[in-house]
This record gives C-alpha cells, sequence and structure tokens, in this order.
C-alpha cells in the first residue's frame, strides 16, 4: 500500500487556494480534499490583525480537527492517492508540518487577490460596506497579506504565479504531484 500524497495549497485570502484546491481535486482521480476555512480551531487566535502584529506565532493553532480528518484520511482501508489540503500556513505549524509532502504557494499579486476577494464577499453590499473593508485593509490586514508573503512564500516547496490561468495553476501542480 503507497501512503497517500499531503499536498498543501497556500495564499492570500482571494489568492486562489479554494478554486485550485476544487479544480486540481477533480483532476488527480480519487483525490480527497479538506479546506481550512470549514474547521473551528477552539483556542485559536481570534483577533489576526493582533496576531500579526504581536509576531505571529503559527502554533498557536490548534488545527487538532484537522489533523484529526487528514489522519482518518491516511489510514482509511482503501486510502486515497493525494489528499490536498486548502491550508494557508506551508510548514509553519509543528503539529502538521510533519504530515506534509509537498507545500504549494499561489503567488497572488496583492491588488487581483483584493479585487477577488471584494468580489467574492461583496455581491450584494453597500458601497459603504465595501468602502469599509478597503479602509480596514489599507490600515491593519495588509499586514496580515504581508505576512504571508514574507513567511509562508518561502517556507514553501514551489511558488506558483497567481496571475496564470486555473487551467495552467492547476497543469503546473499536477505534473509536479505525478513526480513526487
Amino acid at each position: 500500500m503507497v501512503k497517500p500524497k499531503v499536498i498543501s495549497i497556500a495564499a492570500v485570502s482571494g489568492g486562489g487556494k479554494t478554486t485550485i484546491t476544487k479544480k486540481l481535486s477533480e483532476k488527480l482521480k480519487f483525490s480527497k480534499a479538506l479546506f481550512f476555512d470549514m474547521y473551528d480551531f477552539e483556542g485559536s487566535p481570534d483577533d489576526l490583525i493582533k496576531w500579526v502584529e504581536e509576531g505571529p506565532d503559527y502554533d498557536q493553532w490548534n488545527l487538532k480537527p484537522l489533523i484529526s480528518d487528514l489522519q482518518s484520511l491516511l489510514s482509511a482501508e482503501e486510502p486515497s492517492p493525494y489528499i490536498l489540503l486548502d491550508y494557508p500556513f506551508a510548514y509553519k505549524n509543528n503539529s502538521i508540518k510533519s504530515f506534509i509532502d509537498l507545500s504549494i504557494y499561489i503567488d497572488t499579486p496583492l491588488d487581483i487577490a483584493m479585487v477577488r476577494r471584494l468580489l467574492r464577499d461583496h455581491t450584494n453590499s453597500s458601497t459603504f460596506d465595501i468602502q469599509n473593508d478597503l479602509d480596514f485593509y489599507l490600515n491593519y490586514g495588509r499586514t496580515a497579506y504581508l505576512e504571508m508573503e514574507n513567511t509562508i512564500k518561502p517556507n514553501s516547496d514551489l511558488i506558483i504565479d497567481g496571475t496564470l490561468s486555473l487551467n495552467e495553476i492547476v497543469d503546473t501542480i499536477e505534473n509536479e504531484v505525478r513526480i513526487l
């Protein structure tokens, strides 16, 4: 029995993690995907901006629910050949890093990520709400985006240009995964 390959995919918010993970899951037959945003990590930082400003300690994130699901997939009677993690921290959390075989960072320019996030999160919002979001980004949130670029990006095995088309990104990852 071959051990499943665990591939983590990181990017800033709006960088394409979820879209890429879903598309890659379709291409890599019999793969399974876990999505960071689907979990409630009790005891983890509530205020992300404060967490980043204080010097982020990635081990403060209690990833037990995600790790439990990952372990279940890894120990399944007929495990999937690939387990995809839509997961933002690459190898920075010590409780999960030993499970990851390949960490990928989607390097999406911050302006593109911001526009994608606004389009995704504000389909029915007022101009006031959008302005508040942009103001928050300029005054606080950009720090978290830069943290990703400065810490997670260099801590990844593979960095992919986030301006490529979805198919180009997925094909690049698929080619890399097949040689693992």
